[in-house]
Parts: C-alpha cells; structure tokens; sequence
C-alpha cells in the first residue's frame, strides 16, 4: 500500500513539474514575440524619422492598396507561432471536429458570382484558410461573410449565418464557416477590386 502511495506521488510531483515546464515555455515564447514585434514597430519609427518618404509608402500600402492581412498572418504563424501558444491548444480540445469539402446539388450564375443549392441546415465549409475581413449586409446580395484567402484572393460567403464569426478571425480550410441561412448559398471571388470567374476557382 505504501508502495502506491509514493508511486502516486511521484506521479502527480512528474505531472507538476511539467504543467510548470510548460507554463514557463508559453511565457517565454510570449515575451520573444512581443519584443520581436516590439523591434520592428521601432524599427518601423526609426525608418520613418530617418526617411520621410517612407511614410508616404506606409501609408500608400496600408490605406491604398488592397494588403493582404491574411499573408501577412501566414507569414507570421509559419515563422514564429500564434501569438498565444495556448490558443492551439485550447482550440484542439474545445472546438467541434468539421473538415469537410463543398458540396452542393446545382448551381447558376448569380450577379457577380455563382449561387449554389445546398439544402436547408447545410454546414458550410471555409474554401481557403484565410482571415475574415468583412461580416455584414452586401448590398443586392444580403447577409455576408468576405473571407480573404492567403492566397490574395477574396471570397464572398452569401446567404451563410455569421453568428460564430467574427471580424479578424483566422479560418483554415474545412473548418466551418456556418450553417447556410436558406437552401443555398452565393459565391463571389475578387482580387483587387475585379470580379473573378468563378468557374475557374469553384470546386
């Protein structure tokens, strides 16, 4: 019986021992991102200070061009992790297991996209990973979800319920997006201001 009773509390001592292990490795992990973004947010102010016209081109490509914030975070997560280590683990162990394809029973061209029947309570799926750059109403389309793949290309979700998005979330492919509000759903792609075909990126 005492035999157990030190094995037990060895046991729980091993199980301490490495929830503190990885307590310390998340903050360490933590303080290295926020002084690697600390770095370039100075460097970005030096840079500015030393060269005007830099300012110009800041400006120029945050508030003019179409940036791809989805790169951006791609780029981001490949190099140094997520933000907060904990959010991957926490997503592993809460969030519902969907990994599905599109799929649908007809389609037809619909204003600048394509409109898809899918059925009532369809689940809809998220086409490319990317970020959600849009969550409102599109005039002469409704309700909208405009996710803006890592590809640069953006993708308009119509007729979807956005109740579990919101504005900046990352979404990877296959995860759910949401459950389609009707019996079918609209598909619009752009890339920098121009309508694509759809034809050419529908599955």
């Amino acid at each position: 019986m005492e035999e157990y009773k030190s094995v037990g509390k060895y046991l729980q001592k091993k199980g301490s021992n490495q929830e503190i292990n990885i307590r310390r490795k998340i903050i360490l992990s933590f303080l290295n991102k926020t002084l690697i973004s600390g770095l370039l947010f100075i460097s970005t102010l030096c840079m500015i200070k030393m060269y005007p016209e830099t300012k110009d081109i800041i400006e120029k490509k945050v508030y003019q061009d179409n940036i791809s914030f989805s790169a951006i975070n791609s780029f981001y997560q490949k190099y140094f992790g997520n933000i907060f280590p904990m959010d991957t683990i926490l997503e592993d162990s809460t969030r519902m297991v969907f990994n599905e394809q599109l799929s649908y029973q007809d389609k037809e061209k619909y204003l600048d996209g394509v409109k898809l029947t899918v059925g009532e309570g369809y689940l809809v799926p998220v086409l490319e990973s990317g970020i959600v750059v849009f969550v409102g109403e599109k005039e002469n389309y409704g309700p909208t979800i405009i996710v803006q793949q890592v590809n640069g290309i953006d993708v308009w979700y119509v007729g979807v319920d956005s109740s579990s998005i919101k504005l900046y979330d990352y979404v990877e492919k296959g995860d759910l997006l949401g459950e389609v509000l009707n019996t079918d759903i609209c598909l619009v792609y752009q890339k920098a201001g121009e309508f694509l075909d759809y034809q050419e990126y529908l599955p």
